[in-house]
């Protein structure tokens, strides 16, 4: 079993930056992709931002320029550093990992609790 804990989320106004962080612990043996995803009230979750293990990054089209992904594979951690915030970025943050456990065949999916983030002024 694998558990992703986010922290960093909170209240910000418009222009402002937050940095949030995702640990991922458990019987891990690899994580192979790490990203964020989001969903605001009302509204499908999305995807924010992927990172594979070897640095490759993507980014949705509404965050391009402003959020960067980041990773650290020996500490099993993602970051996502989050500037020039806007009121529709609000939203529950979740990290998400592709990760293979000890004794298992494959790669599985899991998800965090996520932290809420709040744009506002």
């Amino acid at each position: 079993q694998v558990h992703l804990v986010e922290s960093g989320g909170g209240l910000v106004q418009p222009g402002g930056s937050l940095r949030l962080s995702c640990v991922a612990s458990g019987s891990i043996f690899a994580i192979r992709a790490m990203g964020w995803y989001r969903q605001a009230p009302g509204k499908e979750r999305e995807l924010v931002a992927g990172i594979t293990s070897g640095g490759n990054t993507n980014y949705g089209d509404s965050v391009k320029g402003r959020f960067t992904i980041s990773r650290d594979n020996a500490m099993n951690t993602v970051y996502l550093q989050m500037n020039s915030l806007k009121v529709e970025d609000t939203a529950a943050y979740y990290c998400n990992a592709d990760a293979l456990t000890y004794g298992s065949t494959g790669y599985d999916e899991y998800w965090g609790q996520g932290t809420q983030v709040t744009v506002s002024s």
